[in-house]
C-alpha cells in the first residue's frame, strides 16, 4: 500500500508541476502533464537511473494492476469531460459555415488518411491485433480529429470563447468527434475479431459466418450513438425525476457516476469500448440552454463534484501515464513523424480552409479557423492510447500519434495567440 501512494503520489505531482508550468506558459495544461511523465519514464529519468523508472511502473506486480485501474479510469473520465464540453450552445453559428467545413474539414482528411494508408506498409506500424483497414482508418483518424477540451481551453483563456468564431468551432468540432468515435468503436471491434477476444454479446454469437463480425460493431456502434443522441437526455432526466431520485437529492455526484458507469457497462455487454459509454454519458448530461430545462452547467453540484476530483487525480494521472509510456528514445522514428506531421497538418488544414472559403469566409478567418480546428490534442491522445492498448498500432506509431496531438495543440494555441495580438478584432464582430 506504501509503494502504490508513493508512486501515485508521484505521478499527480509531476502531472499537476507540468500543468501549471505550462499553464504559466499559456500553453495547454494538459500538454504539461503529458511532459510531467515524460519525464519520469524511459526518455528522461530512465537514461540515468533506469531503476528508478522501473520501480515506479514495473511490469508485473500490484502496484501495476492499481496504475492500470486508474488509467482506465482516467481516459473513461476524461472522454467524459468532452462529451461535457459538447454541450456548447450553437446557436447563432452560421449553418453554411458549418455545413461546409464540416464537410470539407472531415470528408477531405479522413479521404487523405486513407489514401496514405495505402501507400504505406501496414506491418511498420501495426500491432500484433492490427491489419491494413485498421491501419488505414487509424491513420485516417488522426489526421481528421480536432480537440473539443484543448482548443475550448484555449479561447477561454483568450476571452473568446463566447465569439461566433468559437461557436462555429466547437459545433464543427462536435460533429466530427461524433462520426470519428464511431468509426473509432468499428476499428476496436476490427482489433477484437484479429486477436479473438470478443466480449458481451459478440462472445456468445456464431463465429461462422464470414463478414458478420464487422458487421455487428458497425450496426452497434451506429445503433448505440444514435439512440444516446436522440434520447440519452430525456433517459437522464427520466432516471432524475424517477424511482432513482432519492439518490440524486442525497448525492448528485453519485448519482451522475452510476449513470456514467451504467453506459460503460451497456457498451460492455455490447462487446464496444467503455470510452463510448462514457462519451455518451457527458452528452446525455451535458448543458441545453433550452426553456423549462434544468442546466447541467459549471453550477451544477454534482457535475462540479466529478469534475472537480476527476481533473484533479484521475485525468493527471491519465496524462502522465501516457506520457510515461513514450519513449523517445527507442521508439521515436523522426523521418516517420515529420512527415506524419507535415501531411496531417496540411490536409486537415486544406480541408477547413476550403470550407471556409466555399462559405463566404475572408481569407484571413479561414486561416485562424483551419489553424485551431488541426488541434487534436485529447482526442487524439485517446485514439493513440486505445488502439495502442487493443494491439491495433505498434510503440512506433503510437509516439508519433501523441507527439501529433501534442504539437498540433501548441501550434493551435500559438497561433491564436499571435493572430489576436495582430489583429485584435478578426473575431469582435461575431461576439454575442
Amino acid at each position: 500500500m506504501a509503494r502504490v501512494l508513493i508512486v501515485l503520489t508521484v505521478f499527480l505531482v509531476a502531472a499537476h508541476l507540468g500543468g501549471y508550468v505550462f499553464a504559466r506558459l499559456r500553453q495547454p495544461p494538459v500538454i504539461g502533464e503529458i511532459v510531467g511523465g515524460l519525464l519520469l519514464g524511459g526518455s528522461a529519468l530512465g537514461l540515468v537511473a533506469p531503476s528508478a523508472t522501473d520501480w515506479l511502473a514495473p511490469s508485473s506486480s500490484p502496484t501495476a494492476h492499481v496504475l492500470g485501474g486508474v488509467y482506465q479510469l482516467g481516459m473513461i473520465l476524461m472522454v467524459f469531460l468532452a462529451g461535457l464540453e459538447m454541450s456548447r450552445s450553437s446557436r447563432g453559428v452560421e449553418r453554411r459555415t458549418v455545413l461546409f467545413t464540416t464537410v470539407s474539414g472531415l470528408v477531405i482528411p479522413f479521404a487523405g488518411g486513407l489514401v496514405i494508408g495505402r501507400l504505406v506498409d501496414p506491418d511498420d506500424l501495426a500491432g500484433p491485433h492490427g491489419s491494413a483497414m485498421s491501419i488505414s482508418l487509424v491513420l485516417a483518424l488522426a489526421i481528421a480529429v480536432t480537440s473539443i477540451p484543448v482548443i475550448s481551453r484555449i479561447m477561454l483563456d483568450l476571452g473568446i470563447l463566447n465569439s461566433l468564431f468559437a461557436r462555429t468551432i466547437l459545433t464543427v468540432a462536435v460533429i466530427e468527434d461524433v462520426l470519428l468515435y464511431i468509426v473509432l468503436a468499428v476499428i476496436l471491434g476490427i482489433a477484437h475479431i484479429e486477436a479473438d477476444t470478443a466480449y458481451g454479446l459478440p462472445a456468445l454469437l456464431p463465429a461462422d459466418l464470414i463478414g458478420w463480425e464487422v458487421a455487428y460493431y458497425t450496426a452497434a456502434s451506429l445503433l448505440f450513438f444514435a439512440l444516446l443522441l436522440l434520447g440519452g437526455r430525456a433517459a437522464f432526466r427520466g432516471l432524475v425525476s424517477g424511482p432513482l431520485s432519492v439518490l440524486e437529492r442525497h448525492s448528485p455526484a453519485a448519482f451522475r457516476l452510476m449513470f456514467l458507469f451504467m453506459l460503460c457497462l451497456c457498451c460492455l455487454a455490447l462487446g464496444i469500448d467503455p470510452v463510448f459509454g462514457a462519451l455518451m454519458a457527458g452528452i446525455a448530461m451535458a448543458d441545453r440552454e433550452e426553456a423549462g430545462e434544468v442546466r447541467e452547467a459549471a453550477g451544477s453540484p454534482g457535475l462540479d463534484s466529478v469534475r472537480g476530483f476527476a481533473l484533479a487525480f484521475f485525468v493527471p494521472v491519465y496524462f502522465a501515464l501516457v506520457g510515461f509510456r513514450l519513449d523517445l528514445v527507442h521508439d521515436l522514428d523522426l523521418p516517420f513523424f515529420a512527415w506524419l506531421f507535415l501531411l496531417a497538418c496540411v490536409i486537415k488544414f486544406g480541408g477547413v480552409w476550403l470550407g471556409a472559403r466555399l462559405s463566404g469566409r475572408s481569407a484571413s478567418w479561414s486561416v485562424h479557423f483551419a489553424v485551431a480546428m488541426n488541434a487534436r490534442g485529447g482526442p487524439g491522445i485517446v485514439l493513440a492510447t486505445v488502439t495502442f492498448g487493443a494491439g491495433v498500432i505498434n510503440e512506433r506509431f503510437f509516439v508519433a500519434l501523441v507527439l501529433l496531438s501534442v504539437l498540433t495543440s501548441q501550434l493551435a494555441g500559438a497561433w491564436l495567440i499571435r493572430a489576436l495580438a495582430k489583429d485584435p478584432g478578426f473575431e469582435k464582430a461575431a461576439v454575442r
